[in-house]
């Protein structure tokens, strides 16, 4: 195996601001500490925690990398003290607090996962950040079962494009929303059953048509502003809306008396911050029930463009653009 240099390049914030700060650098290669893995990186994604970092909006957690990147990918070189469930040279990918942009990472082995048989490092760096947050915020907070109806905003986005396949391989009726032709082709093409263009469709009537009147069961919204008062109307009784982002803003008016009458329930949850022990059950979890599934091609992340890690300010300018329809990759 490759000796482990004592430095690496890795991409660092100069200051909060646009794309341009990002910048190579040259910083230490981190030493994985107990319970840790120190991955050599072939691929780390680009999610929209990263660019809120970027703009100064989202300090990493006490402890974590300041370099940015939630999801790697690549092969296992050192162990820290107990690390015993990946060998040296095994493939993996994980999910971070931090640090993604660099030729190398740690991740505690408990928060990564084999590389998925059949996929590339490339396809299973855009794993980790993706299917953890649909995971548990579909089927764990949202308890999405086979049978009811779910509607996702973003439907084109890395987030949407994995939580119509997955909704749909797990037996629900998918609903997704996007904003133009091409997207809600691209949300029918992974499954989904109704794709709605929110610049020509009021989604919370085709919501209520698709469902015979009824509403949708399950709701994740990653829009918030005056989406979570039409998300309150689309809903069905006993309905379920799971917040995970606020691109339209956190503050909005809504007709609250819809809680009380249709029994909502409006929860939302973030990833980075929660602990390695909680992230454990999610990557549990998806190993015992998503895996078989990536593994056997009935789900697969789906890459709109790749990028070297150098040009990790090209990967947000076109993140910031929304032209993509799923995953932006860096390559190492």
């Amino acid at each position: 195996m490759t000796p482990i240099p004592e430095t690496m390049t890795a991409i660092g914030i100069a200051a909060p601001g646009g794309p341009e700060v990002l910048r190579p650098e040259t910083r230490p290669v981190p030493r994985p500490g107990p319970g840790q893995i120190l991955v050599a990186l072939a691929a780390a994604s680009v999610n929209r925690p990263d660019v809120l970092q970027r703009q100064g909006g989202y300090n990493p957690p006490p402890g974590a990398s300041d370099i940015p990147g939630l999801e790697i990918a690549g092969t296992v070189v050192a162990r820290g003290e107990g690390a015993e469930r990946f060998a040296l040279g095994e493939q993996v990918c994980g999910l971070v607090a931090g640090g993604g942009y660099a030729q190398y990472a740690v991740v505690h082995e408990s928060n990564a996962l084999p590389a998925p048989h059949g996929l590339s490092l490339i396809e299973a760096g855009a794993i980790p950040e993706t299917f953890f947050t649909v995971w548990t915020n579909i089927f764990q907070r949202g308890r999405l079962e086979a049978g009811e109806s779910f509607l996702v905003h973003g439907g084109s986005s890395g987030i949407g494009t994995t939580a119509i396949q997955l909704a749909k391989a797990f037996g629900a009726t998918v609903l997704a929303t996007a904003g133009s032709a091409d997207k809600c082709e691209a949300c029918r093409a992974l499954g989904a059953d109704h794709a709605i263009n929110y610049r020509s469709e009021d989604f919370v009537a085709v919501a209520k048509a698709a469902t015979e009147g009824r509403g949708v069961n399950l709701i994740l919204d990653m829009v918030g502003g005056d989406y979570i008062d039409r998300n309150y109307e689309a809903a069905a009784d006993q309905g379920r809306i799971v917040q995970i982002a606020f691109l339209n803003g956190p503050k909005a008016t809504a007709n609250f008396s819809r809680l009380m009458l249709k029994r909502l329930t409006h929860t939302g949850s973030t990833l980075r911050p929660r602990t390695v022990a909680e992230k454990a059950v999610i990557a549990a979890e998806l190993q015992e029930k998503v895996w078989p599934l990536l593994e056997a091609g009935r789900c697969k992340p789906l890459i709109h463009a790749t990028f070297p890690l150098a040009q990790a300010a090209e990967a947000h300018r076109l993140m910031e653009s929304s032209a993509h329809i799923g995953k932006i990759v860096l390559t190492v």
